[in-house]
């Protein structure tokens, strides 16, 4: 049987936001063995790049919940990662090669979509939650600092007493173009785009706005703090 990724399953993470090229390039094996009857029953997926691996408890926390049509990609290993779990039915989630969620909690939603594109570096604690129908989509090139938190929505319903009118962000999108730098604690929320090279400054929160490339945003709501900007790895004079 062939078990490479077939060509459904690569439309449907082309149409999530997974660049073309990569999805082009892929490599990768659909798992067969070691997963209840249920995941292949309901039309579930979950296929590994060659090295690619997910740690037995993160595996078994993501086979709890029974949903349908779910689509899980790994392109690499991710041994530090704490917790992958998927909220109902066509949940798509793509981790890509040099994708490294150190004690990292991803969340995808019935019908949501969360696509990571390499090199990711979350040095600790970070928290990626699409639902709703809403997705969060990252370009390559990526550092966050501890605690980053994105979140499509606020998991709970806020509406305007009178109308009934609800308030806060129903299955947003969140966009990171490439070489994005999320400060400690910095707080990402509802329908939001931050363009190339931009950085979030710490505890900032990003909500509902669109970050200018090569800009820094800080404070509560965010705010420009900074243009034409480039931030680098290295710290140098």
């Amino acid at each position: 049987m062939d078990d490479s990724l077939t060509a459904d399953h690569r439309e449907r993470l082309r149409a999530a936001g997974v660049e073309a090229s990569r999805v082009d390039s892929l490599v990768v094996r659909r798992v067969a063995d070691g997963l209840p009857p249920w995941w292949h029953d309901l039309d579930n997926a979950l296929y590994l790049a060659p090295g690619a691996r997910l740690p037995e408890s993160v595996l078994s926390q993501l086979m709890l919940i029974p949903m349908r049509r779910a689509l899980v990609v790994v392109g690499g290993p991710m041994d530090h990662l704490v917790s992958l779990l998927l909220g109902g039915d066509d949940a798509t989630v793509f981790l890509d090669e040099r994708v490294v969620l150190t004690a990292g909690e991803v969340y995808c939603g019935a019908g949501s979509s969360i696509v990571l594109h390499g090199p990711v570096l979350a040095t600790r604690c970070a928290v990626i939650d699409a639902r709703n129908g809403g997705s969060i989509v990252a370009a390559g090139d990526q550092l966050w600092a501890s605690n980053v938190y994105l979140a499509t929505d606020d998991m709970h319903r806020l509406a305007d007493r009178a109308t009934g009118e609800r308030l806060n962000p129903f299955g947003a999108s969140i966009r990171l173009g490439e070489h994005v730098w999320l400060c400690r604690d910095a707080v990402v929320s509802g329908h939001v785009e931050i363009g190339e090279g931009a950085c979030v400054a710490m505890r900032a929160v990003v909500r509902n706005q669109k970050v200018p490339a090569h800009s820094v945003v800080g404070g509560v709501p965010a705010r420009v703090l900074r243009d034409d900007v480039r931030w680098d790895y290295d710290d140098v004079p």
